[in-house]
């Protein structure tokens, strides 16, 4: 079951928005047509996804909520709400008291918001649905779950627990790749500065001296007067295939494209393999032991992958359970998935067990997570010394060799 934000015309005329759940988009206008709304625009919240490379790792794909609001922010916001709710303290109470407490702008509001239609006799679930900016369809999933099965106090420590892991996960990613990018930004400039500054210099040398040139110093000398006096070309190249990248990027075969080679790209590659099974496992392990069914869970953690190609998975892993069929079946078939997850999941399946299971295979790829990730320095180091010193080498051979002709010749 997805979110749908939607926009309709009621008898009167007027425009209704909001948001509701539905199996799918036709079901979602069927359930507004039903309340006599005429629908004008129905969205699934999400649905684009927010890419598989490092984009999607960095920003809002990763997280449980989107908008403003810090992900640190929802962990104490959710991890308190569970303590209070453990303690007996009414809901309406609680979220006033969290209102209170946060230093965030927009998620005092939206606070305050929930606790007034809560108070007004919506569910807890309803009046967060209607703030998917903030509380997205897991979020929303896992609470009505928790107050349907009266463990909302568990379900929101489970979600506190699931944020913080993915907040980990970033924090690592993001804390790796760091180094390579500061030494490839190091090797760039100091390339550019010796082939536009000192390069055309010792080109004077070399014509005063009139002596014949090797063929690796002429390509030099090539390479530093293009950069010099072509300068907009190089830039102006560069911007237009970021700007027609980009919007092919957003593009559903674009993405698709790109997606798919990220996931086969080597280094990076198995990061975002391992990422993205450990948020599959912690996302519908929680929902699973949060008592939802599994062709929710299912759809409700597909919006929470960054991958277009596992985002792709889930979707025909919903409709083989639709017909009957385990969902451990697809997934062992799949390439995308390692062996052991379509093996763990068909234990979980006919041990009865599949929370707990896939909750232990997300603990196991989290930790691989940062075994690859400890790696990923001393694996990029070497490689970009031997590029930097290949860089450096090229441009002092191609100097030196004619100058110590040229010493010769004199």
């Amino acid at each position: 079951m997805g979110q749908f934000s939607y926009s309709a015309r009621d008898k009167s005329g007027a425009i209704k928005k909001g948001t509701l759940f539905a199996a799918d988009r036709p079901a979602a206008t069927a359930s507004l047509a039903s309340k006599e709304l005429t629908p004008i625009l129905v969205k699934e919240v999400g649905a684009a996804g927010s890419g598989g490379g490092l984009k999607g790792l960095m920003a809002g794909g990763i997280s449980l909520g989107g908008g403003k609001v810090k992900l640190a922010d929802k962990v104490i916001f959710s991890r308190q709400f569970s303590t209070m709710i453990n303690a007996g303290v009414p809901i309406v109470q609680s979220l006033n008291i969290l209102r209170e407490q946060t230093e965030s702008k927009k998620l005092k509001t939206t606070v305050a918001d929930v606790s007034k239609q809560v108070e007004g006799g919506a569910t807890l679930a309803n009046a967060l649905a209607t703030h998917p900016e903030v509380f997205n369809a897991i979020y929303v999933n896992m609470v009505k779950a928790g107050e349907t099965g009266g463990i909302l106090d568990q379900v929101l420590d489970r979600l506190a627990t699931q944020q913080e892991k993915d907040a980990e996960v970033v924090s690592k990613v993001r804390s790796a790749m760091i180094y390579p990018a500061v030494i490839t930004t190091a090797t760039v400039s100091a390339f550019f500065f010796l082939m536009t500054v000192i390069v055309p210099k010792l080109s004077s040398i070399f014509e005063d001296a009139g002596a014949a040139l090797p063929w690796y110093t002429k390509l030099m000398l090539a390479i530093s007067h293009f950069l010099v006096k072509d300068w907009w070309v190089v830039i102006g190249g560069a911007v237009v295939a970021f700007i027609a990248f980009g919007r092919w990027r957003k593009t559903e075969s674009g993405k698709r494209t790109v997606d798919k080679l990220m996931l086969k790209a080597p280094i990076i590659g198995p990061i975002l393999v391992k990422v993205n099974i450990a948020r599959f496992a912690r996302t519908f392990g929680s929902l699973m032991a949060s008592g939802i069914s599994v062709l929710d869970a299912i759809n409700a953690t597909k919006s929470a992958l960054g991958s277009s190609v596992y985002r792709d998975e889930l979707a025909e892993v919903a409709q083989k359970v639709k017909n009957g069929r385990p969902m451990s079946e697809h997934i062992r078939a799949s390439k995308n998935f390692p062996a052991i997850v379509g093996q763990m999941l068909s234990v979980g399946e006919e041990t009865g067990q599949l929370d707990s299971i896939l909750l232990k295979l997300a603990e196991f790829y989290e930790k691989e997570v940062d075994t690859v990730v400890a790696g990923i320095t001393s694996i990029i180091e070497p490689i970009l010394i031997i590029v930097l010193g290949g860089m450096v080498g090229f441009i002092v051979i191609s100097v030196f060799g004619p100058i110590s002709s040229i010493g010769n010749s004199v």
